[in-house]
């Protein structure tokens, strides 16, 4: 028996809505498809999704200027958020949102705190979306509710290698894990913007580079460390100027898991595993550019850092061995 479905309507191909009661449901699905059939019967029984669902509010933001402007890792992290959001509430009415509901989603959230910070920051952005581009809400329930902290018990702080790691992996480290190690204390860049180098980067002196996160262009002048540790890379491949300096695997740009597992296994190797962590050579040469005496908009030129609390957080530890041994030099 043939299945006939009553009250379709395509208005263009591929596009389909169905009758119900003088209005018109659109089906978001592909026709043919056990999904399509799903929304079908659903909306013939009265449980159409609300015309102003998260699932629409979600699509419609994808298709605005707003994500066209975003980062690509900013993106990424909001589709993180976007797949929690809609697979808890796809169907239900975003008009429906109270400031309660977005407190109770942060208390569900509990053992990620993060992530449900984060979560609540883009609920706020796609109300606001929904209030100012598509008159959805009136106002934005999402704004003003009180992201939680993470308990002190569970940060863990990034570490830093000290003087006497940095000295045993520049000694007895493998070449790739030693380019890492120099790029990342070097050029003083997030681990996730070390993969963005490419050969044509570099001119002998100092490395280009538009930041993932932040957009910046930056011109970094490279340590001799790293200088060295290029110069022998460049030796033994030749490559093309288009050619990633940090190649993975399958001969394209190194992905961050990649390059992370393979720093993992390397300070376990030398013995450094607690030593320190990758985000920590980071913090490692922002520590010696404030050693060498420059102020925080120096490091913040060098770092790409988007505020001068974010320099101080990094440069603060080593101001504070600056000032101590400064300290007991004059008390000697």
């Amino acid at each position: 028996m043939v299945d006939v479905k009553r009250y379709l309507w395509e208005k263009s191909p591929g596009v389909w809505y169905v009758r119900r009661k003088g209005r018109y449901y659109r089906i978001t699905a592909e026709a043919g498809t056990e999904d399509f059939d799903r929304q079908y019967w659903a909306i013939l029984k009265g449980n159409a999704p609300a015309r102003t669902s998260w699932k629409a509010l979600v699509e419609a933001f994808r298709a605005s200027d707003r994500w066209r402007d975003l980062k690509p890792r900013t993106r990424a992290d909001y589709d993180k958020c976007f797949d929690y959001i809609v697979t808890r509430n796809g169907d239900r009415d975003v008009s429906r949102l109270t400031p309660r509901d977005v407190s109770a989603m942060l208390d569900a959230n509990a053992h990620r705190v993060r992530f449900g910070n984060y979560v609540a920051a883009v609920l706020s952005v796609l109300c606001e979306f929904a209030r100012a581009d598509l008159g959805w809400l009136r106002d934005n329930p999402a704004k003003g509710v009180r992201k939680r902290k993470v308990p002190l018990e569970r940060k863990a702080p990034h570490l830093v290698p000290d003087d006497a790691a940095v000295a045993k992996v520049r000694a007895e480290a493998l070449p790739l894990p030693r380019l890492i190690f120099e790029m990342g204390v070097g050029t003083v860049q997030r681990p996730g913007d070390l993969s963005r180098f490419r050969w044509g980067d570099y001119d002998g002196e100092a490395l280009r580079l538009v930041q993932g996160k932040t957009g910046k262009p930056l011109r970094l002048p490279v340590t001799a460390e790293l200088k060295r540790e290029l110069a022998t890379g460049y030796a033994l491949t030749t490559p093309h100027p288009s050619d990633p300096i940090l190649i993975g695997p399958d001969g394209a740009a190194m992905k961050y898991r990649y390059l992370a597992a393979l720093m993992l296994a390397e300070r376990r190797r030398l013995g450094l595993e607690r030593a320190f962590d990758l985000h920590g050579l980071r913090f490692r040469g922002v520590q010696e550019l404030a050693w060498a005496g420059c102020s925080d908009e120096e490091i913040e030129a060098y770092s790409g850092h988007s505020s001068k609390a974010m320099v101080r957080h990094y440069a603060g530890e080593a101001r504070q061995i600056m000032r101590a041994r400064s300290a007991s030099d004059k008390r000697g």
